[in-house]
């Protein structure tokens, strides 16, 4: 390795960062909590979306602590992505501050802090954290993932397991957006008969398929890596896969213009990815 290379981080490596990497999105979490919804700036990006105080708090609360944690691993964040280098060929962090910007404005508590490790373009490691919820999932590809529940005290610590998919002629539950629809998602949906629909915001779904509660999360229509690359890893290491619509791996940090993932679908069942494509 090239001595201005940044450090290719392992499953070892990362899970000697899962630890302190939670607290960070914790602190990230409660920056969000302190802010007053009521009062606060709700700003416009260049694409439409929303940005708070909030978001820019989290990011701060982020950006300092890797600063300290691993000052050696680039980073690339929703807030600040015009600063990225890319491709990032080696190992990156992937971050989101306030995923479900929309359900924070509109009061809700369905919004997470998203922060994943990527190692050769593919998540190693997530952490998603709902911080109005009091809810973290979490994991690392090949070791695991839990749950963890906050409150006064030690967090409650649950080992979570993707579930199969349903038996033949069983109904489906499905991760849908609760602030984004599209026909093709759509479609696919309408291709499991009797399929329950779970109206989630945020990266949330992906902690649900995680941890058993539902058994796919399709969304068929773009999104952005720092959406996604948190709850691919917590998926994945809980056991599911997440695949396109043809059942090809993502891939992160490889430079795609405005940092896009075209589509994805997250599912429970590994066995299952690739049944019923559109």
């Amino acid at each position: 390795m090239n001595e201005a290379s940044p450090p290719v981080i392992d499953s070892e490596a990362a899970a000697r960062l899962l630890e302190p990497l939670t607290d960070l999105v914790v602190a990230a979490g409660n920056a969000i909590l302190a802010v007053n919804r009521s009062a606060m700036k709700v700003d416009g990006k260049a694409d439409g979306s929303p940005v708070t105080e909030a978001d820019l708090a989290a990011d701060r609360v982020i950006a300092e602590g890797l600063a300290r944690l691993a000052p050696h691993i680039p980073s690339l964040s929703e807030e600040r992505a015009r600063e990225a280098r890319l491709p990032y060929l080696d190992s990156f962090f992937l971050i989101d501050p306030l995923d479900g910007t929309k359900e924070f404005v509109a009061g809700r508590d369905e919004f997470t802090v998203n922060l994943a490790l990527v190692t050769h373009g593919t998540p190693l490691l997530g952490i998603v954290a709902a911080p109005a919820l009091g809810l973290i999932w979490r994991g690392i590809v090949g070791r695991g993932a839990e749950r963890l529940t906050l409150g006064d005290g030690a967090p409650r610590v649950e080992p979570i397991r993707t579930r199969s998919c349903p038996p033949p002629g069983a109904p489906w539950t499905v991760a849908v957006s609760r602030s984004h629809g599209d026909a093709r998602t759509e479609g696919f949906i309408a291709g499991r008969p009797g399929a329950v629909r779970s109206e989630l915001g945020s990266a949330v779904k992906f902690g649900r398929v995680a941890e058993g509660m539902v058994d796919i999360y399709p969304r068929l229509s773009p999104t952005c890596e720092w959406d996604v690359g948190a709850g691919h890893a917590v998926v994945t290491a809980a056991g599911g896969r997440i695949t396109d619509s043809k059942g090809a791996a993502l891939q992160f940090g490889a430079g795609r213009e405005d940092f896009i993932i075209p589509e994805f679908i997250a599912w429970g069942d590994p066995k299952a990815a690739g049944e019923g494509n559109p």
